[in-house]
């Protein structure tokens, strides 16, 4: 177990806080308490995954560098968004496989936001091409995609979700027994937490331990991709 938690109430205050004063005067005035409470944080939290991600899969990456790395920026891409608002209003990490270049590449996922805490794995919006490599690949080794995804471990504290297209992908049966996973355009495992857990001294244990109950899943997912697991 760990000594001490990773994360205090003070991240979730801060992000809360933001969300009410979304501007770059409000940021600039509170940059310290983001570096103490959000940045600082979850580096150290990333910096201890990275003793723990091996028991999980040796190919699964904790980057603490904090551009390119398994943080993800708070600041927003608004170039082409209606919402123009400068920041993210949550915190979020991605333990991806060593060969994915960005968030779209299998992994592991963890989401801090006031009131909608969350983490899991899987893989979020891939291209076309990986998607259809996907759905090959259920297509052949349907028994094996069965068992990942009806894993009890699995479906202990996640969900699978995903958006999913109106009608069959083309090149494969309608009818076929699979036809709502082929259907998917995402595959993910969610688990969520409470403030209380994410806050709590051991959360980096339970997070660890959720990630290997899920590794099954993820790691079907992986090896579609002709990737090791």
């Amino acid at each position: 177990m760990a000594a001490t938690g990773h994360f205090t109430p003070g991240i979730f205050k801060f992000l809360a806080d933001l969300a009410d004063n979304n501007n770059r005067e409000w940021f600039n005035d509170n940059k310290g308490r983001y570096e103490s409470e959000v940045k600082e944080p979850i580096l150290n939290f990333i910096g201890d995954f990275d003793e723990r991600i091996e028991s999980i899969s040796p190919h699964l990456v904790a980057d603490t560098r904090t551009n390119g790395g398994s943080m993800f920026r708070i600041y927003r891409d608004t170039r082409f968004a209606k919402d123009k608002t400068p920041y993210k209003t949550n915190a979020g990490m991605q333990f991806r496989h060593e060969a994915g270049k960005d968030a779209h590449a299998p992994g592991l996922y963890l989401h801090v936001e006031p009131g909608s805490a969350f983490g899991g794995g899987g893989i979020w919006h891939p291209d076309s091409k990986t998607l259809g490599k996907i759905r090959q690949f259920i297509v052949d080794n349907d028994d094996e995609w069965i068992a990942a995804k009806t894993d009890a471990r699995v479906l202990e504290r996640h969900k699978l979700e995903g958006d999913s297209l109106k009608r069959p992908p083309s090149g494969f049966d309608p009818d076929h027994l699979l036809i709502d996973d082929l259907k998917k355009k995402d595959h993910f495992a969610v688990g969520k937490y409470t403030e209380d857990e994410v806050t709590s001294p051991d959360f980096i244990d339970q997070w660890t331990e959720d990630c290997m109950n899920v590794s099954p899943y993820i790691g079907f997912l992986t090896r579609a991709l002709d990737l090791p697991y």
